[in-house]
């Protein structure tokens, strides 16, 4: 297999287009284009906006208190990144490939430019996102690293896979270092879980940033713990 089988994704004009929902949100919202490696926001900074995804990944990351970076989620196309608490951003924001953003000005909670539907989006994007680190955190306390990296993949398969023949390919925006930062590994681990995935033959590495899924049911398989180690 060859990446050349895979169709670039080049950023568009189109792909920046407002929705007709963008406009029910109060003030016009911002279209904007971010480079690869430029922050959108940084922790601590007043959170002015929040920020729909529609092309390109972002990661967002959080430092501790002994200087180690955690990543605490990625954000995908269709995601809402940048909920404030106490009007504040809690997470570093970065582009880590060139991304299409739609921004949307915060209301202020008890100021006369609420809108409920705006309230509304808010809630369930809120919602999303303890959802998201409820299954973050389920993916953390899994017994081995072959599951933890497993169930990262089965994740971006339902994300960012494209069919290639009777397989699905996912090109990896993030590197290892992202990866294991994300799922409280070394890289050095992530690399040999990768390695035997492959052994496995639940999939191939088309190229070191693109993975080709080869048997998505026992990937899965692993990834609940049900194969065995």
């Amino acid at each position: 297999m060859h990446a050349a089988y895979l169709k670039p994704v080049e950023p568009s004009e189109a792909a920046i287009r407002l929705r007709p929902a963008d406009r029910r949100f109060g003030p016009e919202p911002i279209r904007r284009r971010i480079r690869q490696g430029q922050p959108l926001f940084h922790e601590g900074d007043h959170a002015e906006y929040v920020y729909r995804i529609v092309s390109g990944v972002v990661r967002l990351t959080r430092m501790q208190q002994d200087g180690r970076r955690q990543v605490i989620s990625f954000g995908f196309p269709g995601d809402l990144v940048g909920l404030p608490d106490d009007d504040r951003h809690t997470t570093e924001c970065e582009a880590i490939t060139a991304c299409d953003v739609v921004a949307h000005r915060c209301p202020h909670p008890t100021g006369s430019d609420r809108n409920p539907e705006m309230q509304r989006f808010l809630m369930d994007a809120a919602l999303q996102e303890i959802r998201a680190l409820q299954d973050h955190f389920l993916l953390l306390g899994r017994r081995l690293a072959l599951e933890k990296t497993a169930a990262f993949l089965v994740l971006l398969l339902d994300r960012l896979s494209e069919p290639l023949g009777k397989c699905r390919a996912i090109r990896l925006p993030m590197n290892r270092t992202d990866i294991a930062d994300y799922l409280g590994l070394t890289p050095e681990t992530v690399s040999r879980s990768f390695t035997e995935l492959r052994g496995r033959r639940a999939l191939a590495l088309d190229d070191a940033n693109t993975v080709i899924v080869l048997d998505p049911a026992q990937l899965s398989a692993i990834a609940e713990g049900g194969a065995e180690a």
